[in-house]
């Protein structure tokens, strides 16, 4: 009994000081939209701004995912932290450009573990993975900012705003913003925002804003291949600018409500639903099959 009452003395303190700590949870709605580069990028970003960064990674280890792409090999999990097996500190991996690396796979820790409760950082960063229907995590849906990740082209747009819905029903999600990666003319990447943004509020009442944009550059895969991210290796390269500027950006986000369902359970995802709005969309002629907008 003597354990427990300081560890709920414990969470209850960092339950009243959470906000301190800001969570965000970055996804792409499709794979190789870029959305595991961005998190790692704009988590060397904040680190480099002086932030304490911890990134919580949700896709299983690969060469692809946060761990196998910085070569690092964490101590324990989200699950160990949750349980007090380890601290946070003690279970994450730290990478060269000191982010702080956790897995966080959905469904091995409880639905409910905030992990705003064990961080004495500035920043938690999620590196969101979807389930199989196209859902968010419920760490993703416990965020304070979604970042959904998308690129400039037909196909991407399409897929993008699809999964927004799909989001839409099945967490009443309200709010996000958006990062266009892969970008030639950032004048293009505005105007593609503004038409998302414009169409999310019309026809789904979502409050979208940018988070701003990426350039296009082969100094991207360079660091990639050194295990670095763009911002460490060629901070001078115009990726990297891009990516400081929106970490800098980042503390003049508003404070919103957390991006989660209104009631406990979330709602079920509903085709019909998303069918008639689909089917009243094209014929107001505001999104096409071609993916143009």
């Amino acid at each position: 009994m003597s354990k427990l009452v300081p560890d709920q003395a414990d969470g209850l303190r960092r339950l009243l000081a959470q906000s301190s700590v800001r969570l965000i949870a970055i996804a792409g709605m499709e794979r190789r939209q870029g959305s595991t580069t961005a998190a790692m990028n704009l988590g060397a970003a904040l680190a480099h701004m002086g932030k304490d960064v911890l990134l919580l990674d949700e896709h299983k280890a690969s060469a692809n995912s946060v761990r196998g792409a910085w070569a690092v090999d964490p101590l324990g999990t989200l699950a160990d932290v949750a349980t007090r097996r380890l601290t946070c500190e003690g279970a994450a991996a730290r990478a060269e450009c000191g982010v702080n690396v956790l897995p966080a796979v959905p469904g091995a820790q409880p639905d409910h573990v905030d992990p705003r409760l064990f961080w004495d950082g500035d920043v938690v960063l999620g590196d969101a993975a979807l389930d199989s229907a196209g859902h968010l995590s419920p760490l993703a849906r416990l965020a304070d900012d979604l970042v959904v990740v998308l690129q400039p082209n037909p196909a991407s747009i399409t897929a993008t705003y699809s999964g927004i819905k799909r989001l839409h029903y099945a967490h009443a999600l309200h709010q996000l913003r958006l990062l266009v990666n892969g970008v030639a003319e950032p004048d293009a990447a505005r105007r593609l925002m503004a038409n998302l943004i414009d169409t999310g509020s019309r026809y789904l009442a979502i409050s979208m804003h940018a988070a701003g944009w990426v350039r296009a550059d082969p100094h991207l895969s360079d660091a990639r291949r050194l295990r670095r991210t763009v911002v460490e290796a060629f901070p001078t390269s115009p990726a990297a600018v891009d990516f400081r500027v929106i970490g800098a950006d980042v503390a003049q986000w508003p404070w919103r409500p957390s991006v989660r369902a209104r009631d406990a359970e979330p709602a079920p995802w509903r085709p019909e639903a998303l069918a008639q709005q689909q089917a009243h969309e094209e014929r107001e002629g505001r999104v096409h099959r071609s993916g143009q907008y």
